[in-house]
């Protein structure tokens, strides 16, 4: 009942209230990557959602889009801007999908949404975390964010899966409330963005 009914109209409340409050941040951030960007304020990607169905994901662009004498992007550590530094670090960049939220693309509380290319990679039991809207927050971002090996990131999505309810869900936001304030698992070891997933041989 809850997560056919009740999860779904809480998030809907729940993004509009912060979209409310959150606005006068927004407006400041939209103002500042305007120019720190050239101009170009948001990041929009495909994803997969629930059920695996795609969807466009809202972020705003923390990354330039420089590239080398060959025409290829240069890594993420060089095109992170210093507005786009602060803007990851203290969780605004995620604002935005407070839209896909009012959508239904997503939940303030689930898996988070990743790449498309990674379907054909997951196992069926890591497929089972599109069992559910992706979220905003989740499990696994509590329990370490991007420095969470894929692995391990999985198991907690699908036991999320498993065990979604009322009170996890108020658990898993004051936790994120708290790690964004102590700005935590921002970053994994050797990236200042989670690494990719190249599949289980290479994950475990």
């Amino acid at each position: 009942m809850y997560t056919r009914f009740f999860k779904r109209f809480i998030d809907f409340i729940g993004a509009l209230i912060i979209l409310l409050l959150a606005s006068p941040i927004l407006l400041v951030s939209i103002l500042l990557l305007f120019f720190a960007n050239s101009g170009k304020i948001f990041f929009v990607q495909k994803r997969p959602g629930l059920n695996s169905e795609i969807f466009k994901i809202i972020k705003f662009k923390t990354m330039n889009d420089k590239r080398d004498s060959n025409g290829e992007l240069l890594s993420d550590e060089k095109r992170l801007t210093k507005i786009g530094y602060w803007v990851r670090k203290l969780s605004i960049d995620e604002l935005p999908q407070m839209i896909n939220v009012l959508k239904g693309d997503m939940s303030l509380v689930g898996p988070r949404p990743l790449l498309v290319d990674y379907l054909a990679l997951y196992s069926d039991e890591q497929n089972r975390r599109h069992d559910l809207r992706p979220g905003i927050t989740g499990w696994a971002q509590v329990n370490g964010r991007n420095t969470l090996e894929w692995k391990k990131k999985f198991e907690y999505d699908v036991w999320y899966v498993d065990n979604c309810s009322f009170w996890l869900d108020i658990k898993i936001l004051f936790l994120t409330v708290a790690k964004v304030f102590k700005t935590e698992g921002i970053s994994s070891e050797k990236s200042v963005t989670m690494e990719r997933f190249l599949g289980n041989d290479e994950s475990v």
